[in-house]
């Protein structure tokens, strides 16, 4: 079955705690964080406060995606405001390895990010290095985007990249995933869906998270 990681960022802010709540009392695997900080993205979202918050109010799995510049120089304090998972982007990581090495030293599961116009193989060096690939099937930033459809491609490449260097590495997509086009992705070999506005803007998310997961 998949992780399904709502992406809080579809949350409502006025009422954290109860989506919170909602998510812990679901089948939902992770909380899906993703910091924003305007630079790296055309966005600003939250930051340590946020995530201090929520991390006490679930025992479940806190996946922080960082679309930021200099993600080095705060891996450590998203470490300390409760990170279990913490994705760079290649974009912005020249040194990649020196960043994948510094955030499994800080007891954290390392995962890389990569924008719809990246190709894959540019991880063929540094995938044995890596927990989870975060593949982007919207260009980042803003929530409530279409799916991007060459990402089923960049998918099934990136699995047969994995399977023939015998890894064990995720593959998340984050974007645009709906319960129309979750099956087709899932096929294409994705692990991990992280659901937005599919998830807490429907009638019932309890529900949705479930079908989800039923995929």
């Amino acid at each position: 079955m998949p992780i399904i990681a709502p992406s809080l960022l579809s949350a409502d802010f006025l009422n954290l705690q109860k989506d919170c709540t909602m998510l812990n009392e679901s089948q939902a695997d992770w909380f899906h964080l993703d910091v924003m900080d305007g630079q790296f993205v055309p966005n600003i979202s939250f930051g340590f406060p946020i995530i201090e918050t929520i991390r006490k109010a679930t025992t479940k799995t806190c996946d922080v995606h960082l679309m930021i510049l200099e993600p080095g120089n705060y891996a450590k304090a998203f470490q300390k405001a409760g990170a279990d998972i913490l994705t760079v982007h290649i974009e912005a990581c020249p040194h990649l390895h020196r960043n994948l090495q510094q955030i499994k030293s800080l007891g954290m599961k390392a995962g890389v990010a990569l924008n719809p116009h990246t190709p894959v193989h540019l991880l063929s060096d540094i995938l044995q290095d890596i927990d989870m690939v975060c593949l982007m099937s919207v260009n980042p930033g803003f929530g409530g985007q279409q799916f991007i459809p060459h990402t089923l491609d960049k998918i099934r490449a990136l699995k047969h990249m994995i399977i023939e260097k015998s890894l064990h590495t995720l593959i998340e997509i984050d974007g645009g995933v709906t319960l129309a086009n979750a099956g087709e992705i899932l096929q294409a070999g994705a692990d991990v869906l992280v659901a937005g506005n599919s998830v807490f803007k429907s009638a019932d998310p309890v529900t949705t998270i479930a079908a989800l997961k039923k995929m």
